[in-house]
């Protein structure tokens, strides 16, 4: 199963076109995960307090627990986030919050160390940026950290058209040739 986890809010998202010209490429059933969608609970004592009883409790079942659960049972995961202020979406990081579960996507080893518990052995982020994504570690060098270290994911790449607003920029030759390159 492909996991599309869907951070794009316009219609005619560029970000959008690129990750559906992945999925063209890939095989299998697609579940997407619209984040516009979703309306995740705010962080607050209250709900950490819930969160951390029911992992200690091993109540994984929560209804709190259903995107970590989704995400750790993909074969296959692809986010599309556009870069936007040197990142990605705020939903994107509500969206990590909710899946970084211990006991479901990770777990830490006696030394301290994360071990990932995904099933998923590759994960593709893909973006587009209006000028250049400087530097790649803060959007996709974060989803890629976590993706190695906790979740057990080694082969994540990137897919990306950056430049599209700059001025004299081929917005569509740039998209057109990232289109091209992609390879799965």
């Amino acid at each position: 199963m492909i996991l599309y986890i869907d951070a794009c809010v316009r219609e005619n998202s560029r970000t959008k076109r690129l990750a559906d010209a992945l999925l063209e490429k890939l095989s299998g059933e697609v579940r997407y995960v619209k984040l516009e969608d979703i309306s995740f609970e705010t962080t607050s004592e209250e709900y950490l307090t819930k969160r951390e009883n029911l992992i200690e409790q091993c109540a994984f079942d929560d209804k709190m627990f259903e995107l970590a659960r989704q995400f750790a049972k993909a074969d296959t995961i692809v986010i599309a986030a556009p870069y936007w202020d040197l990142s990605f979406p705020a939903k994107l990081k509500q969206y990590i919050e909710a899946i970084n579960v211990l006991g479901i996507t990770f777990l830490y080893t006696p030394e301290g160390m994360p071990k990932g518990m995904c099933k998923a052995d590759k994960l593709y982020y893909v973006t587009t940026a209006g000028g250049p994504v400087v530097p790649d570690e803060y959007g996709y060098g974060y989803i890629k950290a976590l993706a190695e270290s906790y979740y057990g994911i080694k082969d994540v790449s990137l897919i990306k058209a950056s430049g599209l607003d700059v001025l004299g920029a081929d917005a569509d030759a740039i998209m057109n040739e990232a289109i091209a390159s992609i390879s799965v």
